[in-house]
């Protein structure tokens, strides 16, 4: 199955850098996030940084508790990030965490897309299992 719409971030707290070496940081952000469409509800993601002095070169991985409503369907499920950014060429894998579905998510697998807007705004296609 797929699901469709858009989400909008808030609340982006960086904490200070654990690692700042020769000008390649190492630093934690977590933000908010509310999602709108097929899934709707909240979620807080915890991620980790890493930014070089090369600006279109950075690498992220987070984990984030997504809690809300998929196509009808009530309860929370995790998910896990991987992104990268080679001198502007960018990969992004958002994928569930296996068996971390609760309530009527339980069972749930799949990956996560995201589009951003050039104004800024953010769209998912999230296509799943259950």
């Amino acid at each position: 199955m797929t699901a469709k719409g858009t989400f909008d971030t808030a609340n982006w707290t960086p904490q200070p850098p654990f690692d700042d070496r020769d000008g390649v940081t190492l630093g934690l952000v977590t933000l908010d996030k509310t999602w709108y469409g097929d899934l709707t509800g909240t979620s807080v993601v915890t991620m980790l940084i890493a930014t070089t002095p090369v600006e279109e070169s950075r690498s992220y991985v987070a984990i984030e508790r997504v809690e809300g409503t998929l196509d009808g369907r009530s309860g929370s499920f995790v998910v896990q990030h991987d992104a990268t950014a080679d001198q502007g060429e960018q990969s992004l894998r958002i994928r569930v965490v296996a068996d971390s579905g609760t309530g009527e998510l339980s069972g749930l697998r799949g990956e996560i897309g995201i589009v951003v807007a050039p104004d800024g705004g953010h769209s998912y296609t999230f296509d799943y299992t259950l």
